[in-house]
C-alpha cells in the first residue's frame, strides 16, 4: 500500500468532504479522488462511502486508518532516528504560527537557531492555530503555534504532544489621549459606544473579540474592517477606533495608544503543537528548547 495514499485516506477521513481534504492536501478533488480508488483497488475492498457532498469511511477505512495513524507515526520516529545518526542538525524545518506569537517570540527563535545552526533552514508560515494543526495532521510542517482561545488543544492528542510556551493576557487599545485611557481596567460592557477596529480578514482572534462583545449585549460598531494589526493600531492611534489586542503586541512599543488591562481577565495559553513521534527529531528539538527560552526571555 502507498503511503500517499494512506495519508490522503487519512486525510479525508478527518476532513470529511473530497473539497476539504484537496485544500488540506494541496491537491484538486479529482486527484484525492484516484489516490483513494487506486487504493481500494490495492486492498481490493470499498474504503468510503459517498453521502450527499461528504463521505463516510466503511468499516475496512476506519480499520485502515487507524493502522495508517500508527505506520506514519512509526515513520516519524525512523526519521527522527536517522537524523539523530547523522549526528547534524540541517535541512527544513517548517514552523506556522498566528501574527503576534510570530512577532513577539518566533521571528527571535528563528535568528537564534540560524546562528547555532547554519545548515537548518527554518521556514515560518502565518497560519490561524487552526490551520496550523490541520497542516501538522497533513505532514506539511513540522511544528505549530496555537492557542486555546481558538482551538481546544487536547483535540486529536493522539496524534501530537503539547509543550506550554507563554500565557497571554488581552488588553484594551485606546488612543492615548482617550477619556478612558488613564483607566486601570476596563470591561467589554464599557466599550459599548465606541468604535472599533479589528482584524477581520480569516482572524480567529477577531471573531472571538466580536463574540465577546456580543455576549455583553451589543453588536460592536466597527469602522475599520482590517487586513492586519498595522492597520488596526494606526486606526486607534489616529482616534479613530479603539480595539482589544494580545499581551504579545505590547512587546514592541506602539506609538500613540495606551493598552489598559481588560477586566474581568483573559487569558490565553500559546502552546507548541508537534507530532508525537517526531519529538526526538533533532531539528524540532532545537527549535522548541529554543523557542521556550526565548519566550521565557522576552515575555518574562
Amino acid at each position: 500500500m502507498d503511503i500517499t495514499r494512506l495519508r490522503t485516506l487519512r486525510e479525508l477521513a478527518r476532513c470529511r468532504t473530497m473539497a476539504a481534504a484537496a485544500e488540506s492536501l494541496h491537491l484538486t478533488p479529482s486527484a484525492v479522488s484516484q489516490q483513494v480508488s487506486q487504493l481500494e483497488r490495492e486492498v481490493d475492498m470499498a474504503l468510503i462511502e459517498r453521502r450527499g457532498r461528504g463521505v463516510v469511511l466503511t468499516p475496512a477505512g476506519e480499520r485502515l486508518v487507524a493502522h495508517a495513524e500508527r505506520i506514519l507515526m512509526v515513520l516519524d520516529e525512523a526519521r527522527s532516528e536517522l537524523a539523530l545518526l547523522r549526528g547534524e542538525i540541517a535541512g527544513e524545518l517548517r514552523v506556522a504560527a498566528f501574527p503576534s506569537i510570530a512577532v513577539a517570540v518566533i521571528a527571535e527563535t528563528v535568528r537564534a537557531l540560524r546562528s547555532a545552526y547554519p545548515r537548518l533552514n527554518v521556514v515560518v508560515l502565518e497560519l490561524e492555530p487552526q490551520e496550523s494543526l490541520s497542516a501538522l495532521g497533513a505532514w506539511q510542517i513540522d511544528v505549530a503555534v496555537i492557542d486555546d482561545l481558538a482551538v481546544q488543544p487536547d483535540e486529536n492528542r493522539e496524534n501530537y504532544a503539547l509543550i506550554p510556551l507563554t500565557q497571554d493576557q488581552l488588553h484594551v487599545l485606546l488612543p492615548i489621549d482617550h477619556a478612558l485611557a488613564r483607566r486601570d481596567s476596563l470591561t467589554i460592557a464599557e466599550l459599548r459606544d465606541e468604535a472599533w477596529a479589528l482584524d477581520s480578514t480569516g482572524s480567529s482572534f477577531g471573531e472571538f473579540i466580536t463574540n465577546l462583545c456580543r455576549r455583553s449585549g451589543y453588536a460592536p460598531r466597527i469602522n475599520a474592517h482590517c487586513a492586519g494589526f498595522e492597520m488596526v493600531a494606526a486606526m486607534v492611534a489616529s482616534g479613530n477606533s479603539i480595539s482589544i489586542v494580545s499581551g504579545l503586541r505590547l512587546v514592541r512599543t506602539l506609538p500613540g495608544v495606551t493598552a489598559v488591562p481588560l477586566l474581568p481577565a483573559i487569558q490565553r495559553g500559546v502552546f507548541l503543537a508537534y507530532r508525537k513521534g517526531e519529538r526526538d527529531h533533532p531539528a524540532v528539538n532545537v527549535f522548541l528548547d529554543e523557542a521556550v527560552y526565548t519566550a521565557d526571555k522576552v515575555l518574562g
